[in-house]
């Protein structure tokens, strides 16, 4: 079972390199961030058309997060993050896929700091690990998988001075992050790669790409029982310098069945 996570920075704009992926790379499930769609509008045939069955929960411009699965029809459990009735933006989707619980999340950025986004971010992982520990609780298989918006060491980005004073590695964000580890998660591309040095995201300015001035901010993180059938982990890197693509890479887990 492959499950894999991509940050696709605008569901109709990447159509293309999108379906470009899913029919070489065939994940099992593939969860998508920034869709950028409203729901009435976003693009499920094309998606069907590939033999993909999926849920969706989107928002005009900006976030959205997808869930789609292969030949499945996957089964909401929850849509939006619990915790704040006055939070509107679409970053949170659960579901019960192929015998697992997928969580598909896209995390507040959190810049400029300090500043209400910031701590909007904060609060937000706050209220993810209330929700993760609930279905840690329950003991169901689970992967929470999407763009945490955290670089959670100086070793998942190429130059830790040119990020200090970004909200993505802020000793907060960080600590919150840690945390989600210490409640018992694992942390998918991590344990296959301890030494760092794995890039999910180049920036579109100042030739990041070019010059592999990227960083870690993708992730996959499995309960005990995933974590023990994980075989493989990796970034579909390549996709990243194909035309008119996102500025993030797939991140893909390999589990047994």
């Amino acid at each position: 079972m492959k499950i894999a996570t991509f940050n696709i920075n605008g569901v109709k704009a990447r159509l293309p390199r999108l379906k470009e992926w899913l029919a070489e790379t065939r994940p099992s499930v593939a969860c998508l961030q920034e869709i950028k769609s409203q729901d009435e509008n976003f693009p499920a045939s094309e998606f069907e058309e590939l033999g993909y069955q999926l849920i969706w929960h989107g928002q005009k411009s900006f976030n959205g997060v997808a869930i789609l699965a292969d030949g499945e029809k996957p089964i909401e459990v929850q849509q939006g993050l619990p915790g704040d009735p006055e939070d509107e933006q679409a970053r949170y989707l659960e579901a019960d896929v192929m015998g697992i619980r997928i969580v598909c999340i896209y995390l507040p950025n959190g810049n400029p700091v300090p500043g209400p986004k910031f701590d909007y971010k904060l609060a937000w992982m706050e209220r993810l690990r209330s929700r993760m520990r609930k279905i840690w609780q329950s003991e169901v298989p689970c992967a929470v998988v999407g763009d945490f918006n955290v670089i959670p060491q100086d070793d998942d980005v190429w130059a830790p001075k040119a990020m200090e004073n970004d909200a993505l590695m802020q000793p907060e964000s960080r600590a919150a992050y840690s945390r989600l580890l210490a409640d018992g998660w694992c942390d998918a591309l991590r344990t296959h790669n301890p030494r760092g040095g794995v890039w999910t995201y180049w920036d579109y300015q100042a030739g990041a790409w070019q010059r592999d001035h990227g960083f870690r901010i993708d992730h996959i993180l499995l309960t005990p029982e995933l974590a023990d059938r994980l075989q493989a982990v990796g970034v579909d890197r390549e996709h990243r310098g194909r035309e008119k693509a996102s500025d993030h890479a797939p991140v893909w887990a390999n589990l047994r069945n």
